[in-house]
């Protein structure tokens, strides 16, 4: 176990904010996570897992948390469903990988997010029409408050849009693995015209031999094209939630578009529970001709505009805030919408 103090956390969130916490702990078990005496530690106490979805505003005075638990259990006994626990500290787009090389449909949509499985049972991750939950079949847990180890179903969990019961738990609950169900049946999710076009497919032809990986690789050929590698430019990859609106706020942003662009012009949604409608924040940000906007060392990422890039390599919390602030209110004077930050700030 690992136990550093002041330690820097630059290496610890894709941002690349230069920032350190009082006190970083690294352990590779349940049993070395167990051990610690949480009242002793400084606060607040923070769990992060590779901190893609972060953004540390300043230095942190308590005590981060991490898990360098990587255990695989494949328990497969030759029947369609192949469950399969993995510890919390597994980087997710390695884990897709091999899954995909096992020929397991599931998670193969979510490939090249970057972060760990313990992060992503708590933002519940999703692109291209999966969700991290559509896998999930219970979540094992340390619980602080009670000190003992806890197993949550996937129904427990409070799954919905960017959602989960844990980010409303103040921090007692802490991952340590994930069950999830994969599948050897053949079950390709092509919702999206881009993922099928990489895949040389129409909308009703997916071949019936095409193979996770397969479709691994063109979503990864898709999300090269419109997302920065966060090796090479610090973020954290989408940085606004796809605003949810009502009919009417739909009905305005219809009559904003047409009276600016023309009456052909077509405003993308998707309809979702309870008739309420879905519009990409990245299409809005784009329409308020955003991309490339600069302050200080951040940016609005100019091949995506959900995006905000570190595009100096040392851009400040401040710069990025200044930035989201921009975007927001330049959405709200145009379309009357309220952006929200999908990337948790700290």
């Amino acid at each position: 176990m690992k136990i550093l103090d002041n330690y820097s956390l630059l290496g610890h969130n894709t941002f690349k904010m230069d920032v350190k916490c009082a006190r970083y702990i690294e352990y590779s078990s349940t049993a070395e996570l167990e051990s610690l005496d949480f009242d002793s530690l400084p606060k607040p106490i923070m769990h992060i897992g590779a901190g893609s979805n972060l953004l540390f505003t300043q230095d942190f005075p308590g005590t981060i948390l991490h898990s360098a638990i990587k255990t695989k259990k494949y328990i497969d006994m030759g029947l369609e469903d192949v469950p399969v626990m993995v510890g919390s500290g597994v980087v997710v787009d390695e884990f897709i990988s091999e899954t995909c090389g096992y020929g397991l449909w599931g998670m193969e949509n979510l490939s090249l997010i970057p972060g760990e499985m313990g992060a992503a049972a708590v933002q519940n991750i999703g692109a291209y029409g999966v969700e991290f939950k559509d896998v999930v079949s219970g979540v094992v847990c340390y619980d602080i408050k009670e000190r003992r180890k806890v197993k949550f179903s996937a129904a427990e969990c409070g799954y919905a849009y960017r959602e989960s019961m844990f980010k409303h738990a103040e921090g007692r609950y802490i991952v340590t693995s994930i069950l999830l169900r994969l599948s050897r049946a053949y079950k390709p999710r092509l919702e999206y015209k881009g993922v099928r076009e990489a895949l040389g497919i129409g909308a009703d032809d997916a071949p019936a031999d095409l193979t996770p990986m397969q479709v691994r690789d063109a979503i990864i050929g898709v999300r090269n094209t419109k997302l920065p590698d966060p090796a090479e430019i610090g973020s954290a990859g989408s940085f606004f939630m796809n605003p949810i609106i009502s009919p009417l706020q739909f009905a305005h942003v219809i009559d904003v578009a047409r009276s600016e662009w023309g009456q052909d012009v077509k405003v993308p949604h998707f309809i979702v529970d309870g008739g309420f409608i879905k519009v990409p924040a990245a299409w809005m940000i784009d329409r308020c001709g955003l991309k490339g906007t600069g302050i200080g060392g951040a940016a609005v990422y100019e091949r995506q505009p959900l995006v905000i890039v570190n595009a100096s390599g040392s851009a400040t919390p401040s710069d990025v805030l200044a930035v989201e602030a921009e975007v927001i209110a330049a959405v709200q004077r145009k379309f009357g919408v309220t952006l929200r930050p999908e990337v948790e700030h700290i």
